[in-house]
């Protein structure tokens, strides 16, 4: 039994969903895993993880709609704007979604469906420096 520490460093640019599933796969033979649970923390309060359709990109465009609809972008709804309009609804939006996933591997592959990819929701409309740690216990 190991354990191994990562931390995966995405810059953004914009609200949208950023896959890191290559990533994570290349870390993941890198030190050859066979079997074990990774968990994905992401270091952040305005951003999220999910797990997500990784083959059409109106997925992703649908989900970032929605959000923008269910947590608009006022400065007159909030208290707390310190960064700008987008600030309080992207710590609502990271509230709502994930900031920890936890992951089998299993044979040296991440149980993920045919059409799952690993994301980081960015909620914030500017440019940033997100760091989500790996953290794999189990077996090589």
């Amino acid at each position: 039994m190991i354990q191994k520490f990562f931390d995966l460093e995405i810059i953004t640019n914009g609200q949208r969903l950023y896959n890191f599933t290559n990533e994570t796969n290349k870390w993941i033979e890198k030190y050859n895993f066979s079997n074990g649970i990774i968990n994905l923390s992401i270091l952040h309060t305005s951003a999220s993880l999910l797990v997500q359709e990784n083959a059409d990109p109106d997925v992703h465009e649908d989900l970032i709609n929605f959000f923008d609809k269910l947590v608009p972008m006022d400065l007159n709804l909030y208290k707390h704007n310190t960064e700008g309009i987008d600030d309080m609804p992207a710590h609502i939006k990271s509230s709502l979604t994930n900031n920890q996933i936890s992951l089998s591997l299993k044979n040296k592959k991440l149980v993920l469906g045919i059409w799952q990819g690993l994301y980081l929701f960015e909620h914030k409309l500017g440019a940033g420096k997100r760091i989500i740690n790996h953290h794999f216990i189990g077996e090589i």
